[in-house]
């Protein structure tokens, strides 16, 4: 599997198969949030951004996944957005579950003012809901849940993906 893997990060299908989810996930959380008029709090907007660093990661991966350096520095970006995504959906979480004064999110997002995100595309990162508000559920989780659940098969991946690195390739079945 581990060779499987090193060969799959060599091409650009795996890259874009990556890609694609996180699109696919991106989407989701836009039609919930503009079609079934669900308010993302300040923690889905910051798990959103998590999401869109995973993309980021596949992109720089699709450039030109032969390039070690482009390779790696993909794998990194991918590793630390999926511990971010994890750690805040693990925060959410909390807060769901054990509601509290004391377990509480900010009020409003705070991007860096070199990159005010919720200024130039507020229809993606404006956050006007609450955090500890259950607003959705499948089978029985919470939304923060299932993004943990998320989060994590995409750190599981990338952290298979770095050891398989140091393993010789197989034939690539996505290039």
């Amino acid at each position: 599997m581990l060779s499987f893997l090193n060969g799959c990060s060599k091409g650009r299908g795996a890259w874009l198969l990556l890609a694609l989810s996180v699109i696919i996930f991106e989407g989701v959380a836009l039609y919930f949030q503009h079609v079934m008029l669900l308010n993302p709090c300040v923690l889905c907007i910051y798990e959103r951004c998590a999401l869109f660093g995973i993309l980021g990661a596949a992109l720089i991966g699709l450039i030109a996944p032969s390039s070690r350096p482009l390779r790696y520095l993909a794998i990194i970006v991918w590793i630390y957005s999926s511990i971010e995504g994890v750690l805040l959906t693990w925060k959410h979480t909390m807060i769901q579950l054990y509601p509290s004064p004391m377990n509480v999110c900010d009020i409003f997002v705070n991007f860096p003012s070199w990159l005010p995100l919720d200024k130039w595309v507020p229809a993606v990162f404006v956050a006007n809901g609450d955090c500890s508000e259950k607003q959705w559920s499948f089978l029985s989780m919470e939304m923060p849940q299932w993004l943990l659940i998320i989060f994590g098969v995409y750190l599981l991946i990338a952290l298979l993906v770095v050891v398989a690195q140091f393993v010789k390739p197989k034939r690539r079945f996505f290039s």
